[in-house]
């Protein structure tokens, strides 16, 4: 109990550090079932806690969700937010719905594969943020529609574990000419109904074989999920506002390369 409770606080802590920052959060999930060899039925854990960041990002953006929602019938800037997440939104559904199946039980069973797309995508990272042209939109609210559509499309490039999806959000914004603290705002707005929608579609499609017997795992890991998450995204704006994005193209690289390394010797 003590060494399974262990695992499941790590793997929560895991998630929600890594859940909005552009590293891959499913990526480093699926990465440490491998080596630590856990993987619950269904994935009931792992898709759980991500409901601990959610609810994290729900509980810093409470007052402006609130301010949106109730503003939007008469504060165009409002209502222009609201429309592009729902926009920027609708790719996913698509993409999720019609490949759910060929993500879940083959992508999500490739090890290799996440770690080659850390390193890709650390590589991604590291090259827009040194060469993005410069920012036209400095705020998630003034992006055009047509931006928050391209941000959408970016981000179904998240569909392939390891890439991440704030990480192909981020990277799409930047490309859009989104200032890098906007970019993340909007990423971290876009992710609500994304992640929302697709645990209760993982949760619908794998009502069979769900375990709830340890419910005490998952629920240490919901709660450490939750407290990280509540963390990086306080600490995140700041941070990308005054250094950008390179420190997690390069966490990218070392961790997909050390995983790669470990998997070529048959760990």
């Amino acid at each position: 109990m003590a060494d399974s409770t262990l695992v499941a606080a790590a793997l929560g802590l895991l998630e929600g550090l890594t859940e909005f920052i552009p590293v891959s959060s499913t990526g480093h999930l699926l990465l440490a079932g491998h080596f630590l060899g856990f993987q619950s039925a269904g994935r009931t854990f792992e898709v759980v806690i991500q409901l601990g960041a959610v609810l994290a990002l729900l509980v810093v953006y409470s007052a402006k969700i609130l301010h949106v929602l109730t503003t939007a019938h008469r504060d165009p800037a409002s209502l222009k937010l609201l429309v592009a997440v729902l926009i920027a939104f609708f790719p996913a559904v698509i993409v999720g719905v019609l490949a759910h199946d060929f993500i879940k039980t083959v992508l999500f069973e490739t090890p290799m594969l996440i770690a080659v797309m850390l390193i890709l995508g650390g590589i991604i990272l590291l090259l827009i943020d040194r060469l993005a042209p410069p920012p036209l939109y400095d705020s998630a609210e003034s992006l055009p529609l047509r931006v928050a559509l391209v941000i959408g499309l970016f981000q179904c490039l998240a569909m392939i574990p390891g890439t991440s999806r704030s990480g192909a959000t981020i990277v799409g914004a930047l490309l859009m000419k989104v200032e890098k603290r906007a970019a993340a705002e909007f990423s971290f707005f876009l992710s609500m109904p994304t992640m929302g929608a697709a645990v209760a579609y993982d949760l619908f499609k794998n009502r069979d074989v769900l375990d709830w017997s340890a419910l005490s795992q998952i629920a240490v890991g919901f709660t450490v999920a939750f407290i990280s998450a509540v963390i990086v995204v306080r600490w995140l704006l700041g941070y990308v506002s005054r250094h950008g994005y390179a420190l997690f193209g390069w966490w990218r690289i070392i961790v997909g390369g050390a995983a790669a390394i470990a998997l070529w010797a048959g760990f």
